[in-house]
């Protein structure tokens, strides 16, 4: 039996995880009254009664509450503050590397650019890893340090009027197909996350598609993940979450996906489009190229099972799936708030659902670290990946 506390103790990763549906509930409440900002509720048990609920119709459902995220995270102050609370969150979890993503665009406006944005998010999440290594618990008894990277996502529709950032692209683009000015808005971000990670030595690990997969195909973005692609930018997709297995092909294909966000739906023939001959034969073949190309899911099962009415149980997660074909997988919170999770828990519901062996959840736990964007050499990669492995057993063994 593998307790809950050698699981919050073990060394682990979140490589999928939303920094506008992380805050703390205190924090966003606070944040909100200082910025006149207007809540359905002014308290925690409001908040989780109107708006972060346990189960939600549908993905689009859950996404509504980011509109009030969103909304107290348009200064310096507000964005440095989340990623300083998210870095400590993780820390005292046990939780060793984090991939924070979040759309930069999303949060600019006339004076406050996608440059400063990511200048203010890095600002909170390099506080608290110094902080973190001036600790005893790592300058004192080696413990592995915290580190962190992050990723930017583009996205598969907008608005208008949703950022100042997409405005000039409404006003070039207006009679164009919606598509243009898509693959427009997800190019310039990869220009700029690009030149913000050469020339501020901003850690931006990674580039990532978000938003409705259902109507919005990645074919758009082809040319923006590209361009991260010749730049030496690795790349995650989200993709398998609301659509089926072919939407993961695309991103592995078409995208250079090197991660897929969520994957659910990889075993899912009943999804396939008309030109699937053979569903269950396609389905077959994609998990053995998954397989074959160790492209590591980012599976998030309490996400999964509060925006998937027919996902019953935890029992029924794919993540059941990709453990029996020995995929590259690793678990991952999505959004701590909007989710109401935690790395820990995420890995104790795996545990429970799954009955892993100790051998299953550390090879799961490890591939979060050798499956990183880690930003720096690969001698330094390998290095912390070799502490952390080595935490881990000794952690095991006096367990």
């Amino acid at each position: 039996m593998i307790s809950s506390e050698l699981i919050r103790a073990l060394p682990k990763t979140d490589l999928h995880v939303h920094l506008d549906g992380s805050l703390r509930e205190q924090s966003l409440i606070e944040l909100a009254k200082e910025r006149n900002v207007s809540l359905p509720s002014n308290t925690v048990e409001g908040l989780n009664e109107t708006v972060f609920r346990a189960q939600y119709a549908n993905l689009a459902e859950y996404l509504h509450g980011f509109q009030y995220t969103c909304a107290v995270l348009q200064d310096a102050e507000a964005l440095e503050r989340t990623a300083y609370e998210l870095a400590w969150d993780n820390i005292n979890e046990g939780v060793r590397y984090i991939e924070v993503r979040f759309a930069p665009q999303l949060h600019t406006h006339r004076g406050f650019s996608v440059k400063e944005v990511l200048q203010a998010v890095n600002r909170g999440l390099e506080r608290a890893e110094k902080e973190h290594a001036a600790s005893p618990a790592v300058a004192q008894h080696g413990e592995p340090p915290f580190h962190y990277g992050i990723i930017v996502c583009a996205m598969r529709f907008f608005t208008a009027g949703f950022s100042s950032w997409f405005s000039h692209l409404f006003d070039l683009f207006q009679d164009a197909p919606e598509e243009t000015y898509l693959s427009l808005a997800s190019q310039e971000l990869a220009r700029a996350a690009v030149r913000i990670r050469d020339k501020e030595g901003i850690p931006i690990v990674g580039f990532d598609l978000a938003g409705r997969e259902d109507g919005f195909p990645a074919s758009a973005h082809k040319e923006a993940y590209a361009f991260a692609h010749r730049n030496f930018m690795q790349k995650t997709v989200h993709a398998g979450e609301a659509y089926g297995p072919e939407s993961i092909f695309q991103a592995i294909t078409d995208l250079h996906a090197d991660r897929i966000g969520h994957g659910y739906h990889l075993f899912s023939p009943e999804l396939c489009g008309p030109d699937v001959a053979n569903p269950t034969e396609y389905v077959d073949k994609l998990a053995s190229y998954v397989a074959d190309r160790r492209v590591t899911i980012e599976v998030c099962i309490t996400s999964n099972l509060q925006t998937m009415p027919n996902l019953k149980s935890a029992q029924e997660h794919a993540f059941g799936k990709m453990l029996e074909r020995k995929l590259s997988a690793t678990l991952c919170t999505d959004n701590r708030l909007v989710s109401h999770t935690t790395v820990t828990r995420e890995v104790e519901l795996a545990v429970e659902a799954f009955q892993m062996t100790p051998s299953q959840l550390r090879q799961t736990l490890i591939y979060g670290f050798k499956r990183s964007f880690f930003h720096g050499p690969y001698t330094e990669r390998r290095a912390y990946v070799r502490q952390i492995i080595d935490f881990y057993d000794k952690l095991v063994a006096n367990a």
